[in-house]
């Protein structure tokens, strides 16, 4: 990556932001929880929304607004990913096409595993879609994590019907290996099961890591499996609500364009503009210096940790800006973060929220300055200083 790394907006500005991250705590606590991030759009994204505020662009979306286009020549540029625009249908957001697409290949009462430590959303919408969720953790290697193959096999052996995967994982930052995507598309082909792939962060993988879009690690992967995808984390634009379902093999493209047209109706109309300027080449300059400056504070984070906080454990993630951090070092409880929340004034998630697997764990979001986050830091070891 040859580009600048981006520079994050000043404080006083962020502050006048009425977005969850700057309206749920009071000026004195520096937000790092929720996955927002402080930087300016990129200005494809700007001028496409100002146009169409001026012109009164507000109304439904259309049927094709130009993002299927748009996401498959993106996956192209950025992943070697040939996707069919033809099957990709769009959505709300990502969790709205992941509860639609369970209630296809799920009957009420049916097990979907989940991979924990993983996104809270999760154990809610398996749920809303009328299944169960089957826990199977990720597998601690000791430098990293890596799906639990033998003991998702179990699972499916067992009766479970779906995988519900997150591919990068939030929030360890793993980017799944290409060869443990073929091994689990082979699992769930053998036990006749469905995956359904969050890939919101994919965008955002640093090197030498590198990203596998499950419909393209294999050709059973492609058999087997649904992608939901959007431009809302890597740009920033989740409240516009796009996400896109995209299907590789017959069946489960049949599965997508069974879904009730009201599915594809909830699409955001300013949400399919931004992605369409987001997913086109004029963003990739803006997209570079994004993943430069978060490569250096996923950095910076481990610095300072070891600094202020050497208790804490650390790795490095593979993907996105999400720090998963484990405090149990410290005699903060379960739930570290509502003690740092109330003595330190930083806001970071609950790490109870992702699983048992988050006791005594933090996620903290180091989408910001890198001197927001230095502040960050040195209040939390302002905690356990003499």
């Amino acid at each position: 990556m040859s580009a600048p790394p981006l520079q994050a907006l000043p404080l006083d500005q962020l502050r006048r932001r009425s977005s969850t991250k700057w309206r749920s705590y009071p000026p004195e606590v520096l937000p790092l929880f929720v996955a927002e991030t402080d930087f300016p759009p990129a200005p494809a994204i700007t001028r496409a929304l100002r146009q169409a505020v001026d012109l009164g662009d507000t109304g439904y979306t259309p049927p094709e607004p130009g993002i299927a286009a748009a996401y498959a020549q993106f996956a192209q540029r950025r992943f070697g990913w040939s996707v069919d625009p033809a099957q990709v249908r769009t959505t709300c957001d990502v969790m709205m096409g992941i509860v639609e697409i369970l209630r296809q290949v799920t009957e009420p009462g049916d097990r979907v595993i989940v991979t924990p430590p993983v996104y809270p959303p999760f154990y809610e919408c398996v749920p809303e879609a009328g299944a169960v969720v089957e826990r199977v953790p990720l597998v601690d290697t000791g430098t990293g994590w890596e799906l639990d193959l033998v003991g998702i096999e179990a699972s499916l052996a067992a009766g479970a019907r779906a995988v519900l995967l997150c591919n990068p994982h939030n929030p360890t930052g793993t980017a799944h290996s290409r060869e443990s995507l073929v091994a689990l598309a082979e699992l769930a082909s053998a036990y006749g099961a469905s995956v359904v792939s969050d890939e919101i962060h994919a965008p955002l993988v640093y090197a030498p890591a590198v990203f596998t879009p499950f419909l393209d690690a294999s050709p059973t992967a492609a058999r087997v499996g649904y992608a939901v995808v959007s431009a809302s984390k890597a740009f920033n634009l989740a409240g516009l609500k796009c996400a896109l379902m995209v299907t590789a093999g017959e069946e489960p493209a049949a599965v997508v364009r069974s879904l009730p047209d009201e599915v594809e109706w909830r699409t955001g109309l300013f949400g399919a503009i931004a992605g369409v300027a987001a997913f086109s080449e004029e963003s990739d300059e803006w997209l570079d210096g994004l993943l430069a400056a978060l490569d250096a504070n996923r950095r910076l984070l481990a610095e300072l940790l070891a600094e202020h906080l050497p208790g804490a454990r650390y790795r490095i993630p593979d993907a996105g800006f999400l720090a998963w951090v484990d405090l149990r070092s410290f005699d903060w409880g379960d739930n570290p973060a509502v003690r740092i929340r109330r003595e330190a004034k930083v806001a970071l998630h609950l790490g109870p929220l992702f699983g048992e697997e988050g006791a005594g764990h933090v996620r903290i979001n180091f989408g910001c300055s890198p001197e927001v986050l230095r502040e960050a830091v040195e209040r939390m070891g302002a905690l356990v200083s003499p």
